[in-house]
């Protein structure tokens, strides 16, 4: 795979849109969550594979989407706005409905937010760098810290059990610690990193999914199957840089929609873990 390739393949405008992208991830994550919710009444977990790449492809549109924003805060508002949203929602959801010991944490805007906010925070130590700011790279620092901060914060509150008052704020703090892909979410920072070259950010995805085998190559297609991220190359590779139609309300509104829907089917048909 050659950069020229890449390329002309941008200046042609062959390839697909960061819309064919986002449809594609909300189908696979559509069978992905299905999968979830209804596991525990014989779903087969080859369905699960469906979703592996899901979330590398949302962290790659979240560079994108960070690069050409015209307003960067308020991209980032809108995903902490969507991570309470989801947050609380979950828990109210669970309150009503109980699939046993299943707990619904799906919250991948807790995992865009901390990754766009470490992007803004790697802009603000280069333009800190650029104009020999000392304290404009200390803000940047300080910004790429924070969900690091809350994560502690989070462990120190652990100790109260899962139902004290302290912990359940502290879980509207987005840290790593509490991400629905955890410490993975920094893959996305890396492509931001390697934005200028769509081959490193491909190598990138495949490092850490063979980082996410443990290792251990055994039951690759049976449980230990997170390697299948690297799948999420193709679209990557396909994709002309071209943003083709908008749906930004739609995902903001289909992501905890359809999650809580399947939870409460879920529910109705009796499924329990």
């Amino acid at each position: 795979m050659r950069s020229d390739l890449i390329e002309s393949t941008v200046k042609r405008g062959w390839g697909i849109t960061n819309f064919d992208i986002k449809v594609l991830g909300i189908i696979l994550m559509f069978i992905d969550h299905v999968h979830e919710m209804f596991n525990g009444i014989g779903m087969p977990n080859w369905v699960d594979w469906f979703g592996r790449p899901v979330a590398t492809i949302f962290f790659f549109l979240s560079v994108e989407g960070f690069i050409h924003t015209h307003n960067q805060k308020r991209y980032l508002s809108r995903l902490l706005v969507g991570f309470w949203v989801m947050q609380i929602g979950n828990l109210i959801i669970q309150h009503f409905f109980k699939l046993g010991s299943f707990g619904l944490i799906n919250n991948i805007f807790g995992d865009l937010f901390i990754g766009v906010l470490t992007m803004y925070g790697l802009q603000t130590i280069s333009q800190g760098h650029q104009n020999h700011q000392a304290a404009k790279i200390w803000e940047g620092i300080l910004i790429i810290a924070l969900p690091l901060i809350f994560a502690g914060l989070t462990l120190l509150t652990m100790g109260q059990g899962g139902n004290s008052i302290a912990f359940r704020i502290v879980t509207l703090l987005p840290s790593p610690l509490i991400a629905e892909n955890g410490f993975i979410l920094y893959l996305g920072p890396l492509m931001y990193l390697l934005r200028k070259n769509r081959n490193w950010q491909m190598l990138a995805v495949v490092a850490v999914a063979i980082l996410s085998t443990g290792f251990n190559f055994s039951s690759m297609f049976t449980t230990n199957f997170q390697w299948l991220m690297f799948l999420a190359i193709i679209p990557m590779y396909l994709y002309n840089g071209q943003l083709g139609r908008s749906m930004k309300g739609f995902f903001y509104a289909f992501y905890p929609l359809h999650i809580w829907l399947l939870y409460i089917l879920a529910w109705f048909m009796g499924v329990r873990y």
